[in-house]
């Protein structure tokens, strides 16, 4: 079986990482969990960080790391929003600063897209070859 590549590993360790500071410092998280999501900021928290903890799960077995490419993909653009509404609410409020800036929230919007890039690579690199178009 192949070797994983540098995207899968960094996909995996990013998820994996992120995923478990939801449970760690849940209140990191809660400030950006966009207020018209259903149910309360900390449940929000918590169910992103088990998506993100299972997507690394799967991306580390190498039968199932296409799955768990789509399903960082689909986790990635699904929290952008987040980061959206932080960048329009002027930062995460109650926050050390910087994070509590405006300015850092919109700065941070760009670097949210070689994380998109990263799960693609995932699925692409795990795609069998008659399947790639």
């Amino acid at each position: 079986m192949a070797r994983p590549s540098a995207a899968t590993i960094a996909t995996a360790a990013i998820l994996g990482t992120a995923g478990v500071a939801h449970f760690v410092r849940p209140g990191f998280f809660d400030p950006i969990v966009p207020k018209w999501m259903p149910g309360s900021a900390r449940l929000v928290t918590y169910l992103s960080g088990v998506v993100e903890v299972g997507a690394a799960v799967l991306i580390a077995n190498p039968r199932t790391r296409r799955l768990g490419g789509l399903l960082a993909l689909a986790t990635f653009i699904g929290v952008y929003p987040a980061n959206i509404q932080a960048a329009l609410d002027g930062g995460m409020k109650g926050m050390d600063p910087p994070l509590d800036s405006a300015a850092a929230a919109w700065i941070r919007l760009p670097f949210q897209f070689p994380l998109f890039w990263l799960a693609w690579r995932v699925v692409r690199d795990n795609t069998p070859t008659g399947d790639r178009g």
